[in-house]
């Protein structure tokens, strides 16, 4: 199955407090420290900054995306996408969502933190015009690894 195939059986929609723990779930395999359930709940239902967005695939959430709007700017907070759906453009198709959502909203300049080492990450944000533009020394506690810190500017 080739990438334009895998994702049309996706579909991207803003995230509600059902989806919160299929977005648990997969935030706990992805990163070595994983945010809470309660953290999602309030990102989802009590932060007026926060927008997610979830990728389904057959109406079981197969990837998530969130980003912070604060007046011109946005934070690109999360994004990941379950092991068994990488490769097929569910996370290109998150960022295009954060995109255009940040856009809609007048934002000028989006940002994230990555991992040095997550090369499939930085390459995903490279293809969509961001740049690093700082390092943040020592930013994961797990390991102590550096974080790229990158923009994109409209």
């Amino acid at each position: 199955m080739g990438n334009s195939e895998a994702t049309e059986n996706i579909e991207v929609i803003r995230a509600s407090i059902d989806h919160v723990d299929e977005i648990v779930s997969i935030e706990n395999i992805c990163f070595t420290i994983p945010w809470s359930r309660q953290a999602f709940i309030n990102e989802i239902s009590k932060n007026d900054f926060a927008r997610y967005f979830v990728a389904l695939c057959d109406k079981k959430v197969v990837g998530y995306a969130g980003i912070w709007i604060v007046c011109e700017e946005g934070h690109i907070t999360n994004i990941a996408v379950h092991p068994d759906y990488r490769h097929k453009g569910i996370a290109s198709r998150l960022m295009a969502e954060l995109i255009d959502t940040a856009r809609s909203e007048g934002v000028a300049d989006l940002t994230l933190e990555v991992r040095r080492g997550n090369a499939d990450a930085i390459k995903l944000y490279e293809k969509f015009g961001f740049k690093v533009e700082g390092i943040r020394k020592g930013y994961y506690p797990d390991n102590g690894e550096d974080a790229l810190i990158m923009w994109k500017h409209f």
